[in-house]
Order: structure tokens, then C-alpha cells, then sequence
């Protein structure tokens, strides 16, 4: 496969699953950018935002951000657990996608 900054091109289709993956991967990363997590997976930019857009229920040019949900108030400790929870799951999360994607990506490479 053609390889353009370390990063494989042409390719035509990725299953849903990937594009799945791809979508949460990016989601999970609050300060990536649609670029970074592209080059991570071996994607186009443009690829990858159109499937955020497509996950979202948005067609591509659609310019709205959903609204951001406050924590609760309650216990400084309590709210410092959920939120040290949340991102080990966030982060779980992240390391099956990528595991994922490193399975996908060496079956592609086999000829």
C-alpha cells in the first residue's frame, strides 16, 4: 500500500465498526484534533470529519455543537471520583480502539 508520511492511502472502504471506533476514539480525546486522530488511524481528514458529522445525525457543512452537560454539584470528592472514573474509562476505551485499529490495520497489509 502507497504510504504518504508514514500514513497508508487509497484506501476505499472501512467497515462500519472502524468508522464506529474512529468516531469514539476522537470523541475520547477531549483535546485532539480531527487531524491528529486521522493521522493516528491512517485516514483522511476529511474522511473522518464526515463520519463525526454522519454519527452526529448531521450532514457535512452542518455547523452546530451540542450543548455540554454541568456535573451535579455535590461533594468536591465525590465529583473528583466520577470525574477520575470517567476518564479511566475514557481511557479503556481508547487502548480497545486502538488495539482494534492495529488488528485492522495488519490484516490490510497482508497481501
Amino acid at each position: 500500500m502507497v504510504q504518504e508520511n508514514g500514513v497508508p492511502v487509497g484506501m476505499k472502504h472501512c467497515p462500519a465498526e472502524f468508522k464506529a471506533d474512529a468516531v469514539a476514539l476522537y470523541r475520547s480525546r477531549p483535546g485532539a484534533t480531527i487531524r491528529s486522530v486521522a493521522r493516528d488511524l491512517g485516514v483522511n481528514t476529511e474522511t473522518l470529519r464526515h463520519w463525526i458529522r454522519a454519527a452526529d445525525g448531521r450532514r457535512p457543512g452542518a455547523h452546530s455543537s451540542p450543548a455540554a452537560a454541568a456535573p451535579a454539584g455535590g461533594d468536591a470528592v465525590q465529583a473528583e471520583l466520577a470525574a477520575a472514573r470517567k476518564r479511566i474509562r475514557e481511557l479503556e476505551e481508547e487502548h480497545d480502539i486502538l488495539r482494534r485499529a492495529a488488528r485492522y490495520s495488519a490484516t490490510e497489509t497482508r497481501w
